[in-house]
C-alpha cells in the first residue's frame, strides 16, 4: 500500500467561538477535531508543501490542510491555542484593509473580549469597526511566530468587484488595485507575500484569474467541493478545492476525511452529491 498521499482535502473554517452563528465551529466540536487529527496521525501541511505536491512530490499518507478564511478575532483566541496544543499548523487570509493596530487582547480570563457572531461582524466592519471581530498586527505576529499560522492575501478590501463595477475594464482594474494593496500590506508587515490568494467569497471568473494571475499570484482558494491532486495547472495557476467544516462531532470530520483523502471514493461521493 502507498505511503504516500492520493489526495489532499483542505478543509475550511471561518470562526471558532462559544458564540453561536453562521460559519462558526464550536470551540468544543473544533478541540475534538483537532484531538482527532492529532490521535489518527494526520499531518497538517502549509503552503510550500501543498505547492510541491500540486507539482508532483510526495506527501505523507495523511495530510490534511486546514484554512481560516478573512481572519476573525476568535482565531486568536480560540483557535491559535487550540492548534498549539495539539502541535497543528494552519493558513489564515487576511484582508488587509480591515486589520488594525493594538495590543494583543486576552486569550482567558474576566478581559475575554466578547466575540462577535459573523453577521454581527459584518455589521462591524460596514461600520468601520473591525478591530471588534478581525485580529490585530499584534496577534498576527504571535501566532505567526508560534508557528501555528501562515498568513495570506484574501485581498485588501474583500469586494466583489464585478458586482460593483459597471463594465469589465472597470471591474480589472478594481482587482488589480485590491490585490496589489493586499501584496504591498503583506510584504510591509510580514516581510513577504506568497503566491497564495482565497476569492472572496469564493467567487472567480476569467478575467479575475487573469488580473490575479498577473498580480503573482498561482494557487487560489476555491469553496468548491472536492480533494485536491497533483497536476492540472492550465498555465494560469491552480485553483483549489476546499470542504467547509460544520459544526459538528469529530467522528464528522473523520468521515470526510476517510472519504476525501480517497480519490475514487471522492470523485464518487461528489457526483452523488451534486
Amino acid at each position: 500500500m502507498t505511503r504516500s498521499a492520493r489526495a489532499v482535502p483542505v478543509l475550511m473554517y471561518h470562526h471558532i467561538s462559544t458564540t453561536p452563528g453562521m460559519f462558526t465551529v464550536s470551540l468544543g466540536h473544533f478541540a475534538a477535531q483537532m484531538a482527532h487529527l492529532a490521535r489518527s496521525g494526520y499531518t497538517t501541511i502549509g503552503s510550500t508543501q501543498l505547492a510541491a505536491y500540486l507539482a508532483g512530490e510526495p506527501l505523507p499518507k495523511k495530510s490534511v490542510m486546514l484554512t481560516f478564511d478573512d481572519g476573525y478575532l476568535d482565531n486568536w483566541v480560540h483557535a491559535h491555542p487550540v492548534l498549539q496544543a495539539h502541535g497543528l499548523t494552519a493558513l489564515c487570509f487576511l484582508v488587509t484593509s480591515w486589520i488594525g493596530e493594538g495590543p494583543m487582547r486576552a486569550r482567558s480570563g474576566p478581559k475575554l473580549p466578547p466575540l462577535l457572531n459573523h453577521r454581527d461582524g459584518e455589521v462591524a466592519i460596514e461600520n468601520g469597526d473591525a478591530d471588534r471581530t478581525i485580529l490585530r498586527w499584534s496577534e498576527i505576529d504571535v501566532m505567526r511566530d508560534g508557528g501555528t499560522f501562515e498568513f495570506h492575501s484574501h485581498t485588501h478590501s474583500h469586494v466583489r468587484w464585478d458586482q460593483v463595477s459597471t463594465n469589465a475594464d472597470d471591474k480589472c482594474a478594481g482587482l488589480a488595485r485590491d490585490l496589489i494593496a493586499a501584496r504591498t500590506t503583506l510584504k510591509a508587515r510580514l516581510g513577504a507575500a506568497s503566491d497564495h490568494l482565497c476569492w472572496p467569497q469564493g467567487y472567480y471568473d476569467d478575467d479575475y484569474r487573469r488580473v490575479a494571475s498577473q498580480a503573482g499570484f498561482r494557487h487560489f482558494y476555491t469553496c468548491e467541493t472536492g480533494s485536491n491532486y497533483p497536476g492540472n495547472d492550465d498555465g494560469a495557476g491552480r485553483s483549489i478545492s476546499r470542504l467547509e467544516v460544520r459544526d459538528r462531532s469529530a467522528l464528522w470530520i473523520a468521515s470526510r476525511l476517510w472519504v476525501h483523502t480517497r480519490p475514487a471514493i471522492s470523485r464518487a461521493y461528489l457526483k452523488i452529491k451534486r
